[in-house]
């Protein structure tokens, strides 16, 4: 996702994801790991323009 979540936000993100794979498929929260990777707008495009250049 694009950075600038605040660490609130990627908390609730993660605690939310959790919830919903061990409701969905029964596994247990503590063997499911959730990991949040923060692009910069320089390094992500849409339509073949970066966020950064719009």
């Amino acid at each position: 996702m694009l950075e600038g979540r605040t660490e609130e936000q990627k908390k609730a993100l993660a605690e939310k994801v959790t919830a919903a794979v061990s409701e969905t498929t029964g596994a247990p929260e503590d063997k499911i790991v959730v990991f949040i990777e923060e692009m910069s707008k320089n390094h992500y495009a849409v339509g073949g323009k970066r966020l950064s250049d719009q």
